[in-house]
């Protein structure tokens, strides 16, 4: 079992940044890629990045590329994502999914947190 609790979501003006942070429970952590999610009012969930259980390959949808970085630190079972030059676009409730030894963004994943809200204002 593997519970994951987002944090780092707030409000912040267009152009600014933000990290969220999603710690995991359990001393299974590095064998888990993670996924982070985000979902904005009357949308559907969508996906953002993605980063393998080795850490040796991470996945962006083409509108964070370049501006959004995924990271993890297995010691601190903790993942990461560095927002940079936020645009109003990016509101949305934030989620990281867990997704044990994946390799390529999957279908599917093992466990969610209960979601973080990051808000930019314009």
């Amino acid at each position: 079992q593997v519970q994951l609790v987002e944090s780092g979501g707030g409000l912040v003006q267009a152009g600014g940044s933000l990290r969220l942070s999603c710690a995991a429970s359990g001393r299974t952590f590095s064998s888990y890629a993670m996924g982070w999610f985000r979902q904005a009012p009357g949308k559907e969930r969508e996906f953002v990045a993605f980063i393998t259980w080795t850490g040796g390959g991470t996945y962006y949808t083409d509108s964070v590329k370049g501006r959004f970085t995924i990271s993890r630190d297995n010691a601190k079972n903790t993942v990461y994502l560095q927002m940079n030059s936020l645009i109003p676009e990016d509101t949305a409730v934030y989620y990281c999914a867990a997704r044990y030894r994946g390799v390529v963004p999957p279908t599917t994943y093992n466990y969610w947190g209960q979601g973080t809200q990051v808000t930019v204002s314009s």
